[in-house]
């Protein structure tokens, strides 16, 4: 069983707290990628990250100085999002620590596909972001079934906790015979299951804490999880679908 994350956009830069373990496994593309975005402007690269100013301004600073492969923090710390925060990783027992480096995999636009101790540095670049590299239009068809295939490579059945923008990586190339199945959390609101984007990021890092504790082995004991309020809706529920519910 292996496990499925988004990234975050806000990154840290630590190199003290735990030490990297190995470069990513597709440090060549990432390389790729670092070049076509060398190769843009100021204003093209504000285009293409959507944000404003100051954000552009830091993150072209740091792509000009970018080195991927020195001063490295390992992904799991890199990552300062609401997810990543929930997740706390920083607190993680060894035994936890040990299991999400064998079971949990982060996907990213830039990095394609991370182990929790891989190497990396702050980078801006969302898996959605129209960039065009090489011959590929954007990023989906720039990594193409390299991602899921490296994936059912290690396991023949993917727990799917990422956004809909990064699992679609994935998602579309679901070997036969194989798994993929995404945890929903959710409300009931006039008898339909409502989503809400934060209390998702939170619950989905809340999930992870869960089963790296529990070192679970299995997907169906997935089901058991009951924190912040969520239970496992079985009616609601289907063998590639675990919905959790969080009722009022």
């Amino acid at each position: 069983m292996q496990i499925i994350i988004s990234p975050a956009k806000k990154m840290n830069l630590d190199t003290d707290s735990f030490a990297c373990r190995n470069l990513p496994r597709f440090l060549a593309k990432t390389d790729q990628l670092h070049a076509c975005l060398r190769a843009m402007s100021y204003q093209e690269l504000k285009a293409l990250w959507r944000c404003n100013d100051q954000i552009a301004r830091l993150n072209f600073e740091r792509l000009q100085a970018m080195d991927l492969r020195r001063n490295l923090t390992p992904a799991l710390l890199a990552y300062d999002g609401i997810q990543y925060r929930y997740m706390a990783p920083g607190v993680f027992t060894s035994s936890a620590l040990e299991y999400v480096e064998e079971h949990l995999r982060i996907l990213s636009g830039f990095y394609g596909l991370l182990r929790p101790f891989d190497g990396v540095i702050p980078y801006r670049l969302e898996m959605q972001a129209k960039l065009s590299c090489g011959d590929a239009k954007d990023l989906y068809s720039f990594w193409g079934t390299s991602l899921s295939d490296a994936l059912f490579s290690e396991s023949d059945c993917i727990v799917n906790l990422a956004s809909k923008e990064y699992c679609r990586c994935v998602s579309q190339y679901v070997p036969n015979g194989a798994r993929f199945i995404t945890c929903v959390f959710g409300e009931r609101k006039n008898g339909k299951i409502i989503e809400k984007g934060t209390l998702c990021k939170i619950a989905r890092g809340e999930m992870v804490r869960y089963i790296a504790e529990e070192q679970l082995a299995e997907p169906e004991q997935i089901r058991s999880f009951d924190r912040l309020g969520y239970r496992f809706a079985i009616n609601e529920s289907s063998p590639d679908t675990y919905v959790f519910i969080k009722e009022e």
